[in-house]
């Protein structure tokens, strides 16, 4: 198993979209980095579990776990010109863009800001915490994933 981590704004698609929907389940679409596609088209499985990231908010912060239930797939919505991820350089024919399904596991029992992430020596190789690393997808060891649920009853 492996261990992620998935940003998304929370007004455009935030964790509690995710729960409202039936089985608590999504597809990941939109994602337009070519990094980030290959992670969901060749290295991410069922059964992986992701930490949902709230990003270009105040505070951003870990908010959630999910697990991914359907393994990469071609982005439908790229070849959509009314959908908001069109992208015409984009076909069936040849894909360039995939996703992941996804399904809500549980709330963190606090949101953990990403300033407090910063603040642990525990957490200084994370990518997340490192200068520049604007992915929306990245991996996350597991001595990191296990911190993070460490602290997750702390008092910030």
């Amino acid at each position: 198993m492996a261990y992620w981590l998935m940003k998304s704004e929370p007004d455009v698609f935030g964790i509690e979209h995710l729960k409202a929907l039936p089985k608590k389940t999504d597809h990941w679409d939109g994602v337009r980095n070519y990094q980030a596609r290959n992670m969901m088209r060749d290295d991410m499985k069922v059964g992986d579990q992701v930490f949902f990231y709230h990003s270009n908010c105040k505070p951003p912060a870990i908010v959630g776990i999910m697990e991914v239930t359907k393994e990469g797939y071609v982005d439908h919505t790229a070849f959509d010109p009314d959908e908001k991820y069109y992208d015409p350089k984009s076909n069936p024919d040849k894909p360039r863009w995939y996703m992941v399904d996804v399904t809500h596991v549980r709330d963190l029992k606090r949101e953990i800001p990403l300033d407090e992430l910063k603040s642990y020596p525990e957490l200084a190789n994370m990518r997340l915490v490192q200068k520049g690393n604007r992915l929306s997808i990245m991996p996350v060891e597991k001595d990191e994933w296990d911190f993070i649920l460490s602290i997750e009853d702390d008092k910030a």
